[in-house]
Parts: structure tokens; sequence; C-alpha cells
């Protein structure tokens, strides 16, 4: 993965991989496999850009509609993580928990990364897959993004946009590691207090499908139109 590159004659580069230890490896494999599965896709699960080009040829082209048929899909797949997660209770919670918040996820990653190509937005680009990251741990993103070192920009398309220097970026997405393993403890913990069986599965669907929907709507408000965030930098 070129993001996470290293270049020792960089001291920054350097400073920003100093951290070592379980934390930090847990946090840079998570957002390696959200890079790897999530947009460049893997066996069953398809890219962003077959999503992609699925969608719009299914709507004509028309990219709204594209979108909101890659959103809906992406909530009924994570209800059904959900479900399935929830559904022995706390018998098999144990066993597909872990799997279930790792595949919610790689799945939103695919949907973010879905709406902001249709928006105009090169996933190729370190800086474009960073801001996708980001939209992934909402409100916390702008803490992220000032340590660092990027000045705050509103909009994450504004950070998309952007040329930032290679350690910035391996900055932002180790800390979206951090935060986006911290959210999934706090998340197992939550469905631990739920582990009933078939009620837990409603439960799931309902939870997974919900936060699936809030950060499509957070998607589209981050990623305008490419011509309409030219404008407004």
């Amino acid at each position: 993965m070129g993001l996470f590159g290293s270049d020792k004659n960089e001291p920054e580069t350097a400073e920003a991989l100093e951290e070592s230890g379980v934390t930090a490896k847990t946090a840079n494999a998570l957002v390696g496999k959200l890079m790897d599965v999530g947009i460049d896709g893997l066996g069953p699960l398809d890219s962003v850009a077959r999503v992609v080009e699925e969608a719009l040829q299914d709507k004509g082209g028309h990219p709204e509609k594209a979108i909101n048929k890659i959103v809906r899909s992406h909530i009924k797949m994570s209800a059904v993580g959900g479900f399935v997660t929830g559904v022995g209770g706390i018998f098999t919670l144990v066993v597909s928990l872990p799997a279930n918040i790792i595949e919610f996820y790689v799945l939103a990653t695919r949907m973010v990364g879905s709406i902001a190509t249709i928006r105009g937005y090169d996933l190729e680009r370190p800086e474009v897959r960073a801001a996708v990251l980001l939209t992934l741990v909402g409100a916390d993103s702008q803490d992220l993004l000032s340590k660092a070192g990027v000045a705050g920009t509103g909009r994450l398309a504004q950070v998309a946009m952007q040329r930032l220097p290679k350690a910035a970026v391996m900055v932002i997405n180790k800390g979206v590691g951090f935060r986006l393993a911290t959210k999934m403890g706090a998340k197992s913990v939550s469905r631990f207090t739920r582990a009933v069986p078939v009620v837990g599965g409603g439960i799931g669907a309902g939870l997974d499908a919900f936060l699936m929907n809030r950060i499509a709507d957070q998607a589209r408000t981050e990623f305008p139109e490419m011509a309409t965030a030219q404008l407004e930098a």
C-alpha cells in the first residue's frame, strides 16, 4: 500500500511511524483492510469502480439516482450483517461480532468511496482516500486534521483537493484507524448488552442500518460535485 511506504530520509515520515505496539499495528492493519477491500475490492466484494459502473448503468447515467441506489444497497447489506450477528445472541456473538464490525466499515468505505467517485473525485489520489476514511469518524475528522497539521477547511472535499505531504496523509490514516478501533470497542460493548437471541438480530440490523445511513448523509454533505467544491475553495 503506497500510503504507508516510509522514507527514512524524511523526519516527518519517521515521526509519523514512530508509534509502535499492538494498538498502532492494529490501527494500520485496519486502515489497510479498508483501503484494500473497501475501495479496491477483494473476492466476492466488488471494487468501488465496479459498484459505480453498475449503478450508473442501471440508472441511465444519472449520478444522484446512482448514489441513491448505492446507498440503499449498502444499508440493506449492513442490516443483514447486523441481523446475522445478533440473531444467535450471546452464544454466537463472540465469534461473529468482530467480523461484522470489520464488514460494516468495509462496506461503509466502499459506499463513501462510490459517492465521492460519482461526484468527481479521483480515488487514486491519497488525499481523496484519506478524506473518504475521515468521513467514517464524523465529528472527529477535524481533530485528526488538526493533529496532522492540516488547517480546517470545512468540507472534507477541500482536503481531497489538496496536495498534502505524505507524512500528513499517513498521520490522518493512522488516526482514523485508532478512532475506528475505539468505536469498534464501544460497539462491541453495546452489542453485548443486547445479546438476546433473535431479538438481538433485529436490534443489530436496525443499529447497523441507522449508522450506515448516517455515514451516507455525511458523505453526501462532505463530497459535493467537484465543480461546486472548487468554487467553494
